[in-house]
């Protein structure tokens, strides 16, 4: 009975191991989600956006650097030159350059079509990847062309959602066909509307940036929560030297007990403290193009939810266009996923080669010490190890 609980909590654990980075980018997108909810909610009660990436920084520092200080205070590598400066990069490519571009973008078209161009992101990763060689490009290689094809139909189809509006699409009921002042905002909506989506676009491209650079950052700084309590205080020390000279009314930086308190709170606390610690965390494990595959669900969430709320109207040009992106979309995480089981394969096939330390035998005298024997493949990428105690002949002085 105690071998088969054993074995029960042993096959549970390999299993949460292996959904653990699933299970961790599907709940960012809820969470993101919201965050499109309620900051849709916030600018369209006139706060400015880059009042909004200072104040969601601060909330984010404030919650993240205690963790930071406390649980790695003993591994916290020593900050050189050359990452503090990719620190200040990094603060400026997402909270600052990012986060503005993708607000506006966000004022100019809908939550529901903000969140379906964003799923992109994974095609323009994929060609920052290859251009810094974090991704390596064979021709003739089946899993490669899946990924190229898929970059080209997803850029398609963004293409499409950009000079294509259509008809109002009635989905959900005839709540959408009636959104709040149709027949007057058309006009500024379809004005704005390729300007907007360049925004969001410009967005996705310094969204790729941050996670390329993270990835690069992580190896030379491999302290998460350290990093994610630096990226947000640089975010918002820059932020707000941006915001200073774009809003220079003091009634700018105005809070209220409403949207405008709980929008910096909740992007703060979910998609800029958590999402940078846990985007951090996988990208280790997995790399930057897994982290950037699960926004289509983050789409289907928002159209729901910007339904429901928001009484936004869905266009015919968004859809076909965020089919056409999800389909290219997959195509390049199909060949991610082939290349992560091409990599764990060739980690099998090295499994029976043990890694010991070598035995010597001098004049017979025995102590006790440890080989590290690789007997596992980690679900999230890595080797499992297990230190075996062996006696082992060495020599004594």
């Amino acid at each position: 009975m105690g071998d088969q609980k054993t074995s029960r909590v042993e096959l549970l654990f390999v299993t949460f191991n292996k959904i653990k980075p699933y299970l961790a980018m599907v709940s960012l997108q809820f969470g993101y989600a919201g965050m499109y909810i309620v900051t849709m909610l916030c600018l369209k009660r006139g706060m400015s956006h880059y009042v909004l990436v200072v104040y969601r920084h601060a909330a984010a520092t404030i919650a993240v650097a205690p963790f930071a200080l406390y649980f790695e205070r003993k591994i916290r590598p020593k900050m050189t030159i050359s990452t503090f400066l990719k620190i200040l990069v990094l603060a400026f490519l997402e909270p600052v350059f990012d986060q503005n571009l993708y607000y506006v973008g966000l004022k100019y078209t809908s939550a529901t079509f903000a969140s379906a161009i964003v799923n992109i992101l994974p095609a323009i990763t994929f060609i920052m990847a290859v251009l810094f060689r974090l991704e390596k490009v064979k021709i003739k290689n089946i899993r490669c062309i899946a990924k190229i094809i898929g970059t080209v139909i997803t850029l398609g189809g963004a293409m499409l959602m950009t000079l294509y509006k259509g008809p109002v699409m009635n989905l959900f009921g005839s709540r959408a066909g009636q959104g709040h002042h149709e027949t007057s905002s058309a006009g500024e909506t379809n004005k704005n509307w390729v300007v907007g989506t360049l925004m969001v676009i410009a967005s996705c491209v310094g969204w790729s940036g941050f996670f390329i650079l993270q990835s690069f950052t992580l190896k030379a700084y491999p302290a998460e929560l350290s990093l994610t309590s630096l990226i947000c205080l640089m975010g918002m020390i820059e932020g707000a030297a941006v915001a200073l000279v774009m809003e220079r009314h003091p009634a700018a930086w105005a809070l209220g007990w409403d949207s405008r308190i709980l929008a910096p709170v909740y992007s703060g606390l979910i998609c800029s403290a958590i999402a940078y610690y846990l985007q951090g965390v996988v990208i280790k494990e997995r790399g930057p193009v897994f982290v950037t595959a699960f926004n289509p669900l983050c789409m289907i969430i928002v159209a729901v939810l910007a339904f429901l709320i928001l009484a936004e109207q869905i266009h015919l040009g968004s859809i076909i266009g965020a089919i056409i992106i999800v389909i290219g979309l997959y195509s390049v995480i199909w060949g991610k996923s082939k290349d992560y089981k091409a990599s764990s394969s060739t980690l099998t096939r090295e499994k029976g080669e043990d890694l010991e330390l070598p035995i010597s035998t001098t004049n017979g005298n025995k102590i006790t010490t440890t080989a590290t024997v690789i007997d596992d493949i980690d679900p999230l990428g890595g080797m499992s190890k297990s230190e075996i105690p062996m006696k082992v002949p060495t020599s004594h002085k």
